[in-house]
């Protein structure tokens, strides 16, 4: 079966291969060892890096350090409000599967090891969902965590460099038969295939999340995605590079 495909352009303009307007404020909070607010189009997401010089319980005496992350949506970054999951007593499923997401990503360019018997914990709050809050979420987390680790560097000599490459994520997907990237609500709301990538810099694959809202897709359709995806994401590490002002991991410390 073929996908009927609409003419036209998107719903806010944008072409099917066009991020939404990126930017980013280093250094956003004076108490977190490292912080970044990511804005992608209405999405606003705070992550928070802090480190702490102990492991959880079944790390100890492993000589290996931790990444996690907490995530959470403010009671109005959503058009209707949001009840505090500390009221509902206990974390919803949705939110415990994205903090382990930005956890896994983080640790994929991770050496463990060089961070010593240490956690470093990354606190995302979205301030206004517009659709991609984790992806962005993930590459706004990246640069929290390289300035914790420049932090943490700065005070301690650590056994070799913690970080081993880049990573950031975006979100595609088909919507009126049309592969595009970095979905906003509307789109994500009826798009026909959604799908997150997660990626590093140097271009491998760390997640991919895919679902089809209906009718299956091909796998012709999958490589397009992918291919939107890797394009969206050189932009972000790009973008990564050029804040944290450098070229390569080596140079973080």
């Amino acid at each position: 079966m073929t996908r009927s495909k609409s003419a036209g352009p998107r719903v806010d303009g944008r072409r099917a291969n066009q991020l939404r307007p990126l930017v980013i404020k280093r250094g956003y909070l004076k108490n977190a060892e490292g912080s970044a607010m990511i804005e992608m189009g209405g999405t606003r997401v705070l992550c928070a890096a802090t480190v702490e010089e102990r492991v959880p319980s079944w790390m100890r005496n492993s000589g290996r350090g931790w990444i996690t992350a907490e995530y959470s949506m403010l009671p109005r970054s959503s058009h209707d409000r949001i009840q505090r999951e500390v009221n509902r007593g206990h974390v919803g499923g949705r939110t415990h599967e994205i903090q382990r997401l930005i956890g896994r990503s983080l640790r994929a360019v991770v050496n463990l090891e060089a961070l010593g018997e240490r956690q470093i914990l990354i606190d995302c709050d979205v301030i206004e969902a517009d659709g991609g809050t984790r992806t962005a979420a993930i590459t706004g987390s990246f640069l929290a965590l390289a300035d914790a680790v420049r932090w943490l560097a700065k005070r301690t000599e650590l056994p070799g460099q913690p970080l081993r490459d880049f990573i950031a994520a975006v979100s595609v997907g088909i919507v009126n038969g049309t592969p595009c990237l970095d979905l906003c609500y509307l789109e994500d709301s009826k798009a026909q295939v959604d799908m997150n990538l997660i990626m590093t810099g140097g271009g491998r694959l760390v997640e991919i999340q895919g679902t089809a809202e209906g009718e299956a897709f091909t796998e012709k359709e999958l490589h397009a995605l992918l291919e939107l995806g890797k394009g969206g994401i050189k932009k972000l590490v790009a973008a990564q590079k050029r804040i944290l002002g450098m070229k390569s991991i080596p140079s973080i410390p």
